[in-house]
């Protein structure tokens, strides 16, 4: 089991129900979590699973107002990339919007999270060999890519977590809260669990105990 200390100045933890003005969820979500693991290391052989949050700090808002553009940037088809025919324009300044965002400050969360072998793992990997991999690049701060805290730029700090570090004396009924993506099927889907703080403390299901659970209730619903 590892204890990673994630942490940083500004945190977007999108609700996907609000998708035009960005509101944080209170906390961080599962998948941001395994996120900025992923950034420190990542192999096809492995897959981390998250267990255990803690929120060090006080949860703050804070109100901010952020440029940005109405649509999406949208591929050329694949006759006009074929022919050297020129793509589609798209200016910044003719297609911006100000919306409102409602984000989290000055965050540090510990996570405690394992990693389990895929069966993308070759027959020479073994498990004590990215157990010391992630640590070393952990205690260097070594990541492929910069980690963030929900949206790329909130800039996450990750590091070994602190002894003595107390999470915040409060309960807190967090209602539905973004779990993770299900790849498993070919029409990718969110899955989504009820989460609840206890003392700071955020006990995480594992991936097959929130599709059961969502299993349930769509028998119930039928």
């Amino acid at each position: 089991m590892f204890r990673v200390k994630i942490s940083g100045p500004l945190a977007i933890f999108t609700r996907p129900e609000l998708k035009v003005e960005r509101i944080s969820y209170p906390v961080i979500t599962p998948s941001a979590a395994r996120g900025c693991l992923e950034a420190v290391f990542w192999k096809p052989a492995i897959a981390w699973r998250i267990h255990r949050i803690s929120v060090l700090n006080p949860i703050h808002w804070m109100p901010i107002r952020r440029n940005e553009v109405s649509r999406r940037q949208i591929a050329p088809a694949e006759s006009i990339i074929g022919s050297g025919g020129r793509a589609p324009n798209q200016f910044a300044d003719e297609d911006r919007a100000q919306r409102n965002t409602i984000a989290l400050r000055d965050v540090a969360y510990e996570i405690e999270a394992s990693f389990e072998m895929t069966k993308r793992a070759g027959p020479g990997e073994k498990p004590q060999k990215f157990v010391e991999m992630f640590s070393r690049r952990l205690e260097k701060g070594q990541h492929f890519h910069q980690p963030y805290l929900g949206c790329r730029e909130c800039i996450a700090d990750v590091a070994p977590a602190e002894d003595g570090s107390e999470p915040i004396a409060e309960d807190r009924d967090l209602g539905l809260m973004l779990y993770d993506i299900d790849f498993s099927r070919p029409a990718r889907r969110p899955l989504f669990y009820h989460a609840t703080m206890h003392q700071g403390v955020i006990e995480v299901p594992s991936m097959p105990q929130v599709r059961s659970q969502l299993g349930k209730k769509q028998e119930a619903a039928r």
